[in-house]
C-alpha cells in the first residue's frame, strides 16, 4: 500500500484529533516535582544509552527552547541538514550537539531554567489552533501534520523523558491516566503508517487494546490504498492484539523490542497481521 498523501485537510485517517494542549501544564509541573526530588547522585545515573539524567534534562531545554523559537517567536536560524543526511541522523546530531554544549550547565541551573521556559511552552500550546499545519510527524507518516498532532506528540516526548529519569532514579512510570491516556492515544496514531507496507484486502481490521484505566481500543482497517484509523468496526477483526499499558509505551520508544512485547501480548486471530501491527514505533527511532 502506498502512504497516504501529506496534506492536512485530508488527514482523518488519523482518527479523532486529540486535544493535548491542557496537559502541558501538569506535565511541566510534575517534571519539576521530578528533577527538584533528585539527590546530587541522581544527575549521574544513566537515563538513556550515552546520557546521563543531566545530560536527558538538558536535551528536554532544547527542546523547550526550539519549540518556542520555532512557533512563537518564527526565529527560523539553526542548524541545517548536512548534505546527505537523513531526518534521523540530523536529528540525533543536533540534540547530542545541544546536550555536549549544556554539559557546563549545573543541575539547579538547569532546573530552574527548565522551569522558567518550561511554563512559556505550556502557555505557547495553550494559545494553538488545533487544526492549523504544523511540523511534520514522521513516524506518523504526515508532514505537514496538523497542530493537534504535532502538539500531542510534543507532550509524549516529554512524558517519555520524564520517565526515563523516573526510571534511573529507582522510580516506577508515573501512572497518573490523565496523562497516560493520551500518551498512549497518540501513539497509536502510528498504527496506519506502521500498517502502510502490509497489503490486505479493503475491510480488513487490525485491533490493538491496551488494558488498564489509560488504555482503550483502536482499529485499524485496510480501506484499499492505505490504511485508517477512522473507518468504524463493523465486525470480528482479523488480528486482535492486546497489551498492558507499560508493554505498550515502552514499545512504541523502543524502550523495548516487539518480540519482548510480543511475548506479554495476547494474540486473537491471524498473528502475522498482530506482528505487523506489533512493529509500530512511535518516535524517530
Amino acid at each position: 500500500m502506498n502512504a497516504h498523501p501529506p496534506d492536512v485537510s485530508a488527514s482523518s485517517w488519523l482518527g479523532v484529533p486529540i486535544d493535548a494542549r491542557s496537559l502541558f501544564a501538569p506535565e511541566q509541573a510534575a517534571l519539576m516535582v521530578t528533577l527538584r526530588g533528585l539527590t546530587p547522585a541522581d544527575w549521574g545515573r544513566e537515563a538513556v544509552p550515552g546520557w546521563s539524567v543531566r545530560d536527558l534534562a538538558a536535551h528536554l531545554l532544547g527542546d523547550f527552547y526550539g519549540r518556542l523559537a520555532r512557533d512563537r517567536d518564527g526565529h527560523r536560524d539553526g542548524p541545517s541538514f548536512a548534505p546527505g543526511e537523513t531526518l534521523e541522523a540530523f536529528i540525533h546530531r543536533i540534540n547530542q550537539e545541544w546536550v555536549d554544549a549544556c554539559r557546563r550547565v549545573s543541575p539547579t541551573a538547569l532546573t530552574d531554567t527548565l522551569d522558567l521556559v518550561g511554563g512559556q511552552v505550556a502557555r505557547f500550546f495553550q494559545t494553538t489552533d488545533p487544526n492549523t499545519p504544523s511540523l511534520g510527524v514522521s513516524w506518523a507518516g504526515i508532514d505537514p501534520a496538523p497542530m493537534w498532532l504535532d502538539a500531542a506528540r510534543d507532550l509524549t516526548e516529554f512524558w517519555t523523558h520524564r520517565q526515563q529519569i523516573r526510571h534511573a532514579t529507582g522510580q516506577d512510570t508515573d501512572p497518573d491516566p490523565r496523562l497516560l491516556s493520551v500518551v498512549l492515544d497518540t501513539f497509536m496514531r502510528a498504527l496506519p503508517h506502521t500498517l502502510r507496507e502490509v497489503t490486505a484486502p479493503a475491510g480488513t481490521q487490525i485491533e490493538v487494546r491496551i488494558d488498564g484505566p489509560a488504555g482503550g481500543n483502536w482499529t485499524a482497517t485496510a480501506t484499499g490504498t492505505q490504511w485508517s484509523l477512522a473507518e468504524p468496526g463493523d465486525g470480528r477483526p482479523a488480528a486482535a492484539v492486546v497489551l498492558d499499558s507499560e508493554t505498550a509505551w515502552r514499545l512504541c520508544t523502543r524502550g523495548i523490542q516487539p518480540d519482548t512485547a510480543l511475548a506479554h501480548a495476547r494474540i486473537d486471530g491471524d498473528r502475522q497481521l498482530a506482528e505487523a501491527a506489533c512493529q509500530i514505533v512511535s518516535v524517530i527511532y
